[in-house]
């Protein structure tokens, strides 16, 4: 069966995304290179034999913005609540079939990593790409069994985001590892993005 790359993205406007980095470098400065790395990241996303589909938020996004976005690639609005709220939903309206979100803030993720978590989905309930921060870049799921505590009281923008995913998994489930990718987060990240990152 078919499956699905779920792009999680924002619309890049400054002082709404990666604040972190933009206390450091500026705000609008940190916002173009947001809009950089969801570029990149889409361009990957739409490599492979899979639907592509983008989670956006603000919610209204979803039906305008597409001078940020390919305008070919259909879209669903993130809606509210928490990541953990945000990605159950996105899983909940995907099609059927196994299904990988993934975020735009790992300059080294590439269409062979999503290759990869859709091969290891074939055997697995879950698969994760782990990040070197503790948090992960990508998530799926086969979507064979349900996991109706997935995502459930995880902190969030912390070091212990993976190790809090795992404990909400159903104890049945077959998991599997993707090899550890860094996202960009502070100026310290920006040499992830090679020599682009200097001319933004």
């Amino acid at each position: 069966m078919r499956g699905t790359v779920i792009v999680f993205v924002k619309t890049p406007v400054a002082g709404r995304v990666k604040t972190r980095l933009g206390a450091e470098i500026g705000m609008g400065r940190a916002a173009a290179l947001f809009r950089l790395l969801t570029q990149r990241t889409i361009a990957e996303s739409l490599k492979g034999e899979w639907r592509t589909m983008l989670a956006v938020d603000p919610p209204w996004a979803a039906h305008g913005s597409a001078r940020f976005w390919p305008h070919n690639v259909a879209r669903m609005p993130q809606g509210r609540g928490d990541l953990g709220d945000r990605m159950a939903r996105a899983f909940a309206l995907a099609p059927q079939g196994p299904a990988v979100i993934i975020g735009a803030d790992a300059p080294g993720l590439r269409a062979r990593h999503l290759r990869r978590a859709f091969s290891a989905l074939k055997g697995a309930d879950a698969v994760f790409g782990p990040a070197e921060d503790g948090g992960y870049w990508l998530v799926g799921l086969n979507r064979r069994c349900a996991a109706p505590d997935l995502f459930k009281a995880v902190r969030w923008s912390t070091k212990h985001a993976l190790a809090d995913t795992l404990k909400t998994l159903p104890s049945s489930f077959e998991m599997r590892m993707l090899e550890t990718l860094a996202d960009v987060d502070e100026a310290k990240d920006l040499s992830l993005m090679g020599p682009a990152a200097a001319a933004h």
